[in-house]
């Protein structure tokens, strides 16, 4: 076991937690799958958490601080964290789809990724969205504001 998989876990269920708060806001009805998500998530954490446990017990327990940040690409972060920060902003105005495509490109092909793979992804992946999202569940993404 890693000290580092304890913050893991210990985020995994402060998320569980903030999407169980913010649920009750949500229609008898629409709290069906989120809810099936949260016991999910918080049952695989668990699991995990278990293990790490057993890991423990069984090796001991190592740092793990220096494999994390091992092959750290300053560049290659900042430039995604901006990416993802214009992402953001281009939903606003251009919507969902049409922000998601130009941000999975422009993510892909920083990262050179192959233009076939990288068409293929943003293909799938967003018609992956759409009917699981707009058609399965009916929710509403963001139209933008240009549109």
């Amino acid at each position: 076991m890693k000290k580092t998989d304890i913050g893991v876990v210990g985020f995994m269920y402060a998320v569980c937690a903030f999407f169980y708060v913010y649920s009750y806001q949500l229609t008898a009805e629409s709290k069906k799958y989120p809810m099936f998500t949260i016991i999910l998530l918080f049952g695989l954490t668990t699991l995990y958490l278990v293990q790490m446990i057993l890991a423990a017990k069984k090796f001991g327990v190592e740092s793990g601080v220096n494999e994390v940040f091992e092959g750290f690409k300053p560049a290659q972060f900042f430039v995604s964290l901006a990416l993802t920060i214009v992402y953001f902003l281009m939903m606003k105005y251009l919507g969902f789809f049409t922000a998601t495509v130009i941000f999975m490109f422009a993510s892909l092909l920083y990262l050179k990724v192959p233009v076939l793979a990288s068409v293929i992804s943003v293909v799938s992946v967003n018609l992956l969205i759409y009917l699981a999202f707009v058609q399965f569940l009916g929710v509403r993404l963001p139209k933008g504001l240009l549109f």
